[in-house]
């Protein structure tokens, strides 16, 4: 696949499960902005048939390279950022996963039955970050149990293998010149943002500026009912210049893992 339909595809799907962020993606474009992506990120497990270097397959194959990696202790999450080789106007690629080891024997059990559901042929294809929720309807009691641990592994469970989030880059902006005055755009126009850790994660003394708003919810049909649950979320990107007058173009774990909670139900 060429990075055109790899991201063509990503977005289509997102926005499927994520209409705010079309609609702001729209209102940014009527404001006379050309929208260009920061990062598209992505969750899974550390579990080796599902795990980063798995959906990280198709971006290889389409010219990105491993930047940089990231460890986030409190949400037991190690993660991995890809930049195309040469094209900078392309996203960068983040994604993480869940250190299932360092949890219960029932939620590594759970995950375990997650991905031994999922058919042989899908674990083996170069594109499982497309592909979804691959195994069983799943339980509303199950549910509830992952999200007693871990809001990741519960979104996981519902959501399978997609876009967690895609952000703007707003240094590319021409009519907002900050995220603060992107923030309050959004937040004149209706939209819920995640306050976790303040409006705005990061500092430019640390080069990176985050926000995001709070995932949608979408019906989900369990084996038991359908209930509303977190979708995905849209961020929101402004990095600074470091002393050599590059932009930086790493992530910061402190803000990274307050962005994380946009998708809790508990916000």
């Amino acid at each position: 696949m060429t990075t055109t339909e790899i991201f063509d595809s990503l977005w289509k799907e997102y926005t499927e499960r994520t209409p705010s962020a079309q609609k702001i993606n729209e209102l940014l474009i009527s404001e006379g902005n050309q929208v260009f992506n920061d990062h598209v990120a992505f969750r899974t497990f550390d579990e080796p048939r599902v795990n980063i270097e798995v959906l990280a397959r198709p971006f290889l194959a389409a010219g990105y390279v491993e930047r940089g990696d990231y460890t986030f202790e409190a949400k037991k999450l190690y993660a991995k950022h890809y930049e195309h080789a040469t094209d900078k106007n392309l996203p960068r690629v983040f994604i993480s996963q869940l250190k299932i080891a360092e949890f219960s024997s029932e939620l590594q059990e759970e995950v375990k039955k997650m991905i031994d559901g999922i058919p042989v042929h899908e674990l083996n294809a170069d594109q499982l970050v497309f592909k979804g929720r691959l195994w069983d309807k799943p339980s509303f009691d199950v549910y509830e149990k992952l999200q007693a641990e871990t809001e990741y592994a519960a979104w996981l469970y519902v959501n399978g293998f997609c876009s967690n989030h895609f952000t703007v880059d707003v240094n590319k902006l021409a009519t907002f010149i900050s995220l603060q005055e992107v923030n309050e755009f959004l937040q004149e126009k209706g939209f819920k943002m995640n306050t976790s850790g303040g409006l705005i994660k990061g500092t430019p003394a640390e080069f990176l500026e985050q926000s995001s708003t709070l995932a949608d919810r979408i019906p989900v049909e369990f084996k038991e009912k359908t209930k509303e649950i977190t979708s995905c979320y849209y961020e929101f990107a402004f990095r600074h210049a470091m002393d050599n007058g590059e932009l930086y173009s790493g992530f910061v774990t402190g803000s990274a893992d307050k962005i994380f909670e946009s998708t809790d139900m508990k916000l």
